[in-house]
């Protein structure tokens, strides 16, 4: 897999005309959902580079993470007039760069495309890395493919469109970045004030969570070993997710990725204590920082069967064990661990009940 150039931009115009310089493009399309279509298109749509560019709109959140709004894409491109030497330019939080990046490699597959996040979780996750796709049958991130974007350009001006609960979303995944890297590090990230957020600070943690998972993707770009790592969390989170997906209650909404990262971490953390020796007082004050800021989703034990069985489905699994990236200290990562059914339900069970 190519690597791409992550571009930390502090002159976005300049950024973005560099880096559509940079590829072939006969024309150019820019993906947007509606809440990036109405907040963060026009910060762009008035450089000389994408003067032409014709714009694709989807269905902002989650739940439009699917295979009508894949097909959408492809309609859209294929009206445009879109060939093997277009352009596609991903504008969005990281449903519209997983979705986007999926659509551009396999229309004609494969075209060009620039990842432009805007949301805090998409700069450190959905956007580096190379890996694309859609939610299926119910289910978190079942089809994609790895494919690297030409560039991923990281402005920390698109976070003052974001709300708190979205800030909050994508500082999950920073802090299980701090996890898999260095104690300190970790405790510079639980030390952050989120309640009066310094945006020229957010923004060298940013950069020093991104170098985080760079180094780690550039080592295993494939995740056939230690690119496992950035799966803390996800095991359990992606089963959170899935879970609130389900839901038919009419007061229930989809749960953002990170906040389900959060959760899932409760658990993992528990089960990274009792099972690789994780040192109780970090993992009791991980988990405090979590509650304070990212609440409880409300589970019972009546979702535990629906839960186990959804982490059944997880990719990382192997020969029908429920695997998991577990820590034996921060930055001790323990890949392809796995579970009995009752450590998990422990593992649930600390994180309904500890506060």
């Amino acid at each position: 897999m190519d690597k791409q150039k992550i571009i930390i931009s502090t002159k976005l115009e300049q950024s973005v005309a560099t880096a559509v310089s940079e590829c072939e493009r006969d024309r150019i399309f820019i993906l947007v959902d509606d809440t990036t279509r109405q907040l963060c298109l026009p910060l762009i749509a008035g450089y000389d580079c994408l003067r032409e560019a014709e714009v694709i709109a989807i269905g902002a959140t989650d739940q439009h993470k699917d295979l009508h709004s894949l097909t959408h894409v492809w309609t859209e491109l294929q009206r445009g007039g879109a060939t093997r030497h277009s352009l596609m330019v991903n504008l969005g939080g990281g449903m519209v760069t997983d979705l986007g990046g999926f659509a551009a490699s396999t229309f004609k597959r494969g075209l060009n495309y620039i990842n432009i996040p805007t949301t805090l979780l998409a700069m450190v996750d959905a956007s580096v890395g190379g890996k694309t796709g859609i939610n299926f049958g119910g289910l978190k991130n079942e089809v994609g493919v790895f494919s690297t974007a030409r560039s991923v350009i990281l402005d920390t001006t698109f976070l003052r469109t974001l709300d708190h609960e979205n800030i909050l979303s994508g500082y999950a995944e920073m802090l299980k970045h701090g996890l898999i890297a260095t104690t300190d590090v970790w405790a510079e990230l639980l030390n952050f004030d989120l309640g009066v957020i310094d945006y020229h600070h957010l923004s060298r943690l940013l950069e020093d969570s991104v170098k985080v998972k760079e180094r780690i993707v550039e080592a295993d770009p494939n995740e056939h070993g230690l690119r496992k790592a950035l799966n803390l969390g996800h095991t359990v989170g992606h089963a959170f997710e899935a879970l609130a997906l389900k839901s038919t209650s009419p007061a229930s909404r989809p749960l953002l990725h990170g906040y389900a990262v959060a959760y899932g971490l409760i658990c993992e953390l528990y089960l990274s204590t009792v099972k690789a020796g994780f040192p109780v007082a970090k993992m009791r004050q991980t988990v405090r920082f979590i509650n304070e800021h990212y609440g409880k989703m409300p589970i019972t034990c009546n979702d535990y069967p629906t839960l186990l069985e959804l982490m059944t489905h997880d990719k990382k699994n192997t020969a029908g064990q429920i695997n998991f990236t577990l820590l034996g200290d921060v930055g001790d990562i323990r890949i392809n661990q796995t579970a009995s059914k009752d450590e998990i339900l422990e593992a649930l069970d600390f994180y309904r009940e500890e506060n």
